[in-house]
């Protein structure tokens, strides 16, 4: 069973001065009530203004491990923004708080949006996480699907955690590089751990979005867009991926919909809403 974390509200501090979309607990974590043109309109304009921000898109399994580990739902608490990645989440918040959203906010697509904008506008970005073969092949993709978007750096995860001096290392060079955009491709939990150990120390807005470096780096596909909308990529993934995935659907798909039916039960009184 899911424990009833601490109050968003009074862990965000000073960061939820801005106004970041109202959030609405799921299984006890506080999931975005938005859409994809407010969440980029959101990194945008922190980004245009060099105030420091974190983001990230929770699928299904991004939740029920918050949900599970008390340490990481502090660190989700403290995101500025927390888009409904996975169809389910989104089914979730319009059954519990008739949200009426009519998308999830997925990061491989948001991130796109974020380029588009981020070349319009001018702002540059910064690409960290992965293998050094996927960075680079995603670099080069979005710098050919968006001719006029800077990529200020580009460079792949150490696969460990970073020392603080490679920290330090590491925020003086997005620092230099002038970006204010950076785009975090660990996988779930540890981009979400790094965002948060970095909020204070990288002066952008750090934005964790998973799979879209390998999705759009073409080094994975992505499933087809109907099997999206039916709330099918779970098991299209598994089909591309049966040994590493089959436990993690297995346990955390379970976990999820038992929750979600049990929280929905309740009475409304007891569902509670956090402004961003």
């Amino acid at each position: 069973m899911f424990v009833q974390h601490a109050d968003p509200i009074a862990l965000e501090g000073t960061r939820a001065s801005r106004a970041w979309p109202s959030k609405l607990p799921i299984l006890g974590i506080p999931i975005s009530k938005t859409d994809y043109s407010e969440a980029v309109n959101c990194i945008i304009s922190s980004a245009r203004e060099r105030k420091p921000a974190i983001a990230t898109a929770l699928a299904v399994h991004g939740v029920v491990e918050a949900a599970r580990d008390q340490e990481m739902a502090k660190r989700i608490a403290a995101f500025d923004l927390v888009t409904p990645d996975g169809q389910p989440v989104r089914h979730a918040l319009n059954a519990i708080y008739k949200t009426n959203l009519t998308d999830r906010v997925y990061g491989p697509a948001l991130t796109l949006l974020i380029c588009e904008k981020a070349a319009e506008l001018g702002i540059k970005i910064y690409l960290y996480g992965s293998t050094d073969r996927t960075v680079q092949r995603l670099k080069a993709s979005l710098e050919e699907r968006f001719p006029s978007l800077c990529i200020a750096g580009a460079e792949p995860s150490l696969f460990r955690p970073l020392s603080q001096q490679e920290s330090a290392a590491l925020a003086e060079r997005i620092e230099m590089s002038g970006a204010g955009i950076v785009f975090i491709g660990l996988g779930c939990p540890r981009q979400e751990n790094f965002a948060f150990e970095h909020r204070d120390i990288i002066r952008a807005v750090l934005v964790c979005v998973g799979a879209a470096f390998d999705f759009h780096a073409g080094v994975k596909r992505q499933a087809p867009g109907w099997m999206q909308r039916l709330s099918l990529e779970w098991l299209f993934r598994l089909l591309q991926e049966p040994r590493r995935l089959f436990k993690r659907y297995a346990v955390t798909n379970t976990y999820f919909l038992w929750h979600i039916l049990r929280q929905y039960a309740q009475p409304q009184s007891q569902h509670r809403t956090y402004e961003g």
